[in-house]
C-alpha cells in the first residue's frame, strides 16, 4: 500500500502585524478570506497556476545574472528545469502537483516556456538593468503601521528616475478592474516614497497571458497620500474586526477558485471557532 505523508500541523493562529499587497487585498475582497489566511492560516494546497508564476518569475530574476547579450529567450528556457528542481527541493510537496503521466509535467513547463517567450516580445532585456530584483520593502508610516513587500524589479535611469516592474501570468484585465490591480503598485510606491523619500517615476505591469500587455502608470505625491489614507482606513476596519471577531464572508468573481469553500457560510460552510480573544469590554453597551 502506497504511503502518504501525513497532513501538516495546523500553524498556532496570529495577531495581523502590518500589511501587504496581497492581504490588503484579501480584506478588501472578502473580509472571512483575510482571516483564515492571516489569523487562522489555514493552509491552502499548491496549484498548478500559482506554481507557474512563481516558475517564471524565478526565471526572469535569474535571467538578470547574466551578461546583456545572454539575455536570450533560449537562455531564459534553458531556466525553467533547473528553477523547477530549485522549488521542488524547497518544497518537496510540489510533486503532487503532477501524480499522473510524464507529459504532464512536461506539458507543464512547456506551458510557462511560452510565458517567457511572450516576455521578450514585451521588454528587451539586453536593454535593461535592474539596481533590484525581488526586492524586499518594509517601512512604517507615521501611525506606525507597517507596511511590506517583494517588488519584482526595479530599474533606475541614468538621471535617477525610478521605475517598479511587478511581473503578471495571467492576462490584463479589463479596464474596469485595472485600477484595482495598479493598488499593488501604487502600494509598492507609497513604501519605497516613505522609506527612501523618492517617488517612482513610473509604476509598470507586465501581463504575460493572453497576447501579452503592458500597463504603465505615473504617480505622483497627491496618489500616494491618497493610497497612505486608504491603508490607514483599511487598517482601522481591520483592528475592528479582530477586536471582535467580525469577518463577513462576501462573494465575488474569485470565490470559484478559494480553497475555503468548505470554511465559508457562502457556500454552507462553517468558520472554524475565532480563535483569538474578543475584546468585548471595550464594546459599546458592555458594562465596565
Amino acid at each position: 500500500m502506497q504511503q502518504t505523508d501525513p497532513p501538516p500541523a495546523p500553524r498556532p493562529a496570529a495577531r495581523p502585524t502590518g500589511l501587504s499587497p496581497s492581504r490588503a487585498g484579501d480584506f478588501m475582497t472578502c473580509p472571512l478570506l483575510y482571516r483564515l489566511r492571516v489569523i487562522d492560516r489555514l493552509p491552502e494546497p499548491p496549484s498548478q497556476a500559482a506554481t507557474r508564476g512563481t516558475l517564471v518569475h524565478a526565471v526572469l530574476e535569474r535571467l538578470f545574472d547574466h551578461p546583456p547579450a545572454e539575455r536570450t529567450p533560449e537562455r531564459a528556457r534553458g531556466l525553467l528545469e533547473p528553477q523547477w528542481e530549485r522549488l521542488l527541493g524547497e518544497r518537496p510537496e510540489l510533486a503532487e502537483l503532477f501524480p499522473g503521466e510524464p507529459g504532464e509535467l512536461a506539458g507543464w513547463l512547456a506551458d510557462a516556456g511560452k510565458l517567457v517567450d511572450r516576455w521578450f516580445r514585451l521588454e528587451d532585456p539586453t536593454r535593461l538593468h535592474p539596481v533590484e530584483r525581488e526586492l524586499y520593502v518594509e517601512t512604517a508610516l507615521a501611525s506606525g503601521l507597517p507596511l511590506r513587500g517583494y517588488i519584482d524589479r526595479v530599474d533606475v535611469a541614468p538621471s535617477g528616475e525610478v521605475r517598479l516592474v511587478d511581473y503578471k501570468t495571467g492576462r490584463a484585465p479589463s479596464r474596469d478592474f485595472e485600477g484595482k490591480a495598479m493598488f499593488q503598485m501604487k502600494f509598492y510606491a507609497l513604501v519605497v516614497w516613505r522609506w527612501k523619500g523618492v517617488v517612482p517615476k513610473r509604476l509598470q505591469l507586465v501581463y504575460l497571458g493572453g497576447g501579452g500587455d503592458v500597463v504603465t502608470y505615473d504617480p505622483d505625491e497627491a496618489d500616494l497620500l491618497s493610497v497612505e489614507r486608504k491603508l490607514e482606513a483599511l487598517w482601522e476596519a481591520i483592528s475592528a474586526a479582530v477586536a471582535t471577531g467580525d469577518f463577513p464572508a462576501t462573494r465575488n468573481r474569485l470565490c470559484d477558485w478559494c480553497d475555503h469553500q468548505a470554511s465559508c457560510p457562502e457556500f454552507g460552510g462553517t468558520p472554524p471557532p475565532y480563535p483569538l480573544p474578543l475584546a468585548t469590554e471595550n464594546l459599546p453597551g458592555k458594562e465596565s
